[in-house]
């Protein structure tokens, strides 16, 4: 469960991505240069996968944190990399 920090700052950082894709949707529909709206949609995945790492952060220090105190890190730890694995896919 993410704290109320991370809460914050993820949820503050998905309006500025919804922004940013409103923005890229008006490029679109305006027929601006492709190369802009590429550079725009580019921003937009590394301020997702910004976001992604900080929700993954803070799984680790908590989630898989206290899995590993109570001995039984190993599931958890398998669970991250399935999805760390996904996510780079």
């Amino acid at each position: 469960m993410l704290d109320r920090t991370t809460q914050d700052n993820a949820l503050a950082r998905l309006r500025k991505i919804e922004g940013q894709i409103r923005g890229i949707a008006t490029m679109i529909q305006e027929r601006q240069y492709c190369i802009d709206i590429l550079t725009q949609l580019n921003a937009v995945r590394r301020a997702l996968e910004k976001t992604a790492l900080l929700v993954m952060q803070q799984h680790m220090s908590t989630c898989v944190s206290e899995a590993i105190s109570a001995k039984k890190g190993t599931q958890k730890i398998e669970e991250l990399m399935r999805t760390i694995d996904q996510f780079l896919r």
